[in-house]
């Protein structure tokens, strides 16, 4: 299963593309989608789009997964995000993609068996999972990596959960 986790924002936007073969997963693609504040949103917007059309079209995924938008953040920065998460959405919805969402707490937890851990233990959890070396990665880059393997390890189970509903 090939599983294609985001992490969306105006101006950055992480991606990871995870392949899960039985317990095994590991990382085919990432990195990050990007656009200049100097640009108008709405180029920005475009740029989102259609970087993700073209991201869609290399990497086949059969799922995406995205993490909730954290509450924390103040309303300009949240209605800029939604318009991200908006634009990624339209593409998504126009493919016919299944999504699935996952709080920041069940994505840390999934990742590090902590709700509670910071970006650099999921950072460094991250890349031990996906057995990563080098140099480390942008964090919307690990936060995107780190939904996918959220989305490996939970998806089966939740699809169950939802049946017995």
């Amino acid at each position: 299963m090939l599983i294609l986790g985001l992490d969306p924002g105006s101006l950055h936007t992480g991606y990871g593309l995870v392949e899960k073969r039985g317990s095994a997963l590991s990382a085919l693609d990432w990195g990050r989608i990007s656009s200049p504040r100097s640009r108008a949103l709405v180029d920005r917007l475009a740029d989102l789009a259609t970087s993700l059309e073209a991201l869609l079209d290399r990497s086949a995924p059969d799922l995406v997964a995205l993490e909730t938008p954290f509450h924390g953040l103040n309303s300009r920065s949240l209605i800029v995000l939604a318009q991200a998460r908006g634009a990624l959405l339209a593409c998504l919805g126009r493919r016919n993609l299944e999504v699935v969402e996952y709080t920041p707490a069940e994505v840390k937890s999934a990742v590090t068996g902590n709700g509670r851990a910071d970006k650099q233990q999921v950072a460094k959890m991250v890349q031990i999972l996906l057995r990563l070396e080098g140099e480390p990665l942008e964090e919307d880059t690990s936060d995107a990596l780190a939904v996918a393997i959220c989305c490996a390890q939970r998806h089966r189970l939740d699809r169950l959960a939802k049946s017995l509903c």
